[in-house]
């Protein structure tokens, strides 16, 4: 690709640049992240724009999806295709300030991405981050897979439907002008994951990769005034004594991390029948035993519905839509979050 030599390049490492969620920054220059939803904001003047992004690329046909936004507008995704893009994200607007959001729109087992800097005429200073954080944990549903038909279902990779930016937890966040960070793993379960799957999401939970379970994370570097817990789709109908205990332990290590969040238990909202009926009484009585140890901040919401819209049976984008209605509904009420 010819080099637009009207553009400055601005590095990964500029203080300009916007980071938010789980990232590696041993490389300041190529910071890396695998989480589903990992997002970078700048500022820049001019009429256009170009990213800089390094993907993993396992294999050939494995690539990474990336969500731009430019002006708060509404999202493009796109399909990176080697592992080096320089992606054209802005083109022929008015020469004056924009924002360019980049959000990874695919999840950690799709590989890495590295943001390797941005191309404008001139980078500006941005507003500050929003105040309120949410933190979202739980599998597919939460990584957004199988949401987005824009690509049929049944065509492509099993990843070519995730779509983070517009699943039910970003959606909420930014309804009540919050920052997000997704902690969602496909197939991941509480106490027992699906699809021959060996790790649990409290094995990964405390790492950056969420993959190979192997870079910590550190928990100071975001402390969410929510989280959320959307797990036991993958864990199926199981022991009530080695889920309720797991979660209960689960949940006092997430005390631990966050000893000011509040944690609220929802609902899948893929179950129905007695899987369903199995997560309510369940979830009832992790609470009760929590609330009888002097845990005060500490809420489950169900869901109203069971949205299986999408691809392989996931909520489809308008049923995440109407899953971060409920939500944002129920956060603002809780949390006194008026607009």
């Amino acid at each position: 690709m010819q080099v637009d030599k009207t553009l400055n390049l601005y590095d990964a490492k500029n203080p300009l640049i916007q980071y938010t969620g789980r990232i590696d920054f041993s490389n300041p220059l190529a910071p890396r992240f695998w989480s589903p939803g990992v997002y970078i904001k700048a500022r820049f003047k001019g009429t256009k724009c170009e990213v800089l992004l390094n993907d993993e690329s396992m294999v050939d046909e494995l690539h990474n999806w990336v969500s731009i936004v430019i002006d708060n507008g509404a999202p493009k995704r796109i399909r990176l295709s080697v592992i080096r893009n320089t992606i054209k994200v802005a083109d022929s607007l008015a020469d004056e300030p924009h924002t360019v959001l980049i959000c990874k729109a695919t999840e950690s087992a799709v590989g890495y991405l590295e943001f390797a800097g941005i191309r404008c005429k001139e980078l500006l200073p941005l507003p500050d981050k929003p105040a309120r954080k949410i933190e979202f944990i739980g599998n597919s549903i939460t990584c957004g897979l199988g949401s987005d038909m824009t690509v049929p279902c049944g065509q492509g990779q099993w990843f070519d439907q995730h779509n983070a930016y517009l699943a039910y937890g970003p959606l909420t966040a930014r309804a009540l002008n919050a920052q997000w960070q997704l902690t969602s793993v496909s197939g991941i379960g509480m106490a027992r994951s699906c699809c021959g799957m060996q790790m649990t999401m409290p094995q990964v939970f405390d790492k950056t990769d969420l993959r190979d379970n192997l870079i910590p994370w550190k928990f100071k570097n975001y402390q969410p005034d929510v989280v959320t817990v959307c797990l036991g789709q993958n864990d199926g109908i199981i022991d009530s004594t080695l889920f309720c205990s797991t979660y209960v332990t689960f949940l006092k290590r997430l005390r631990g991390y966050y000893p000011n969040s509040t944690i609220v238990c929802l609902t899948s909202p893929m179950a129905y029948g007695a899987l369903l009926v199995q997560q309510k009484k369940y979830l009832t009585g992790i609470l009760a035993a929590m609330h009888n140890t002097g845990e005060a901040n500490l809420y489950s919401y169900w869901f109203s519905n069971t949205y299986i819209g999408g691809c392989g049976n996931h909520p489809n984008l308008m049923e995440h839509q109407l899953l971060a209605d409920e939500l944002t509904s129920y956060l603002k009420k809780l949390k006194n979050w008026g607009q």
